[in-house]
């Protein structure tokens, strides 16, 4: 019984994860971003980064890497991100925003901090700390 209680956590797990993307998206859309929640994530990344390489940017990210080039293939086209030569190796392409992309970071910052508390409403310091807590302790349970 004590095991059929806990393996329920997966699927609240998920199940949270998903609504909070989907309200994210949706404020995105109402917003008029022109922002994807992945688009923006790797533009926030890169707001507190210099150029990085591409697979930094994917590590950091939690993206694969035809899933990443995908999206900065996007976010370039929107003229947020550039591709840049490293200087000591051509071979090594690294990424980085544009002074359009780190206006768009700081532009909507304010807005997507608003976004992302929604999910706090009616939860206490006290509640986000043991969440954190909880959520690292199974992330390290499972990261051997």
């Amino acid at each position: 019984m004590l095991k059929e209680k806990y393996s329920q956590y997966s699927f609240i797990l998920d199940r949270t994860a998903r609504r909070v993307k989907q309200y994210a998206q949706t404020s995105f859309l109402q917003n008029a971003f022109d922002l994807t929640i992945d688009q923006w994530s790797i533009l926030k990344i890169l707001y507190n980064e210099d150029a990085i390489p591409h697979k930094e940017l994917a590590e950091k990210s939690g993206k694969d890497q035809p899933t990443l080039t995908r999206i900065v293939d996007i976010i370039i086209k929107k003229q947020l991100v550039e591709r840049i030569e490293h200087p000591q190796d051509r071979r090594s392409l690294h990424i980085r925003l544009t002074d359009a992309g780190k206006k768009k970071v700081e532009e909507l910052s304010p807005a997507v901090t608003d976004i992302r508390m929604k999910a706090w409403e009616n939860l206490s310091d006290e509640d986000f700390n043991n969440f954190t807590r909880i959520l690292n302790t199974i992330y390290n349970n499972l990261t051997q």
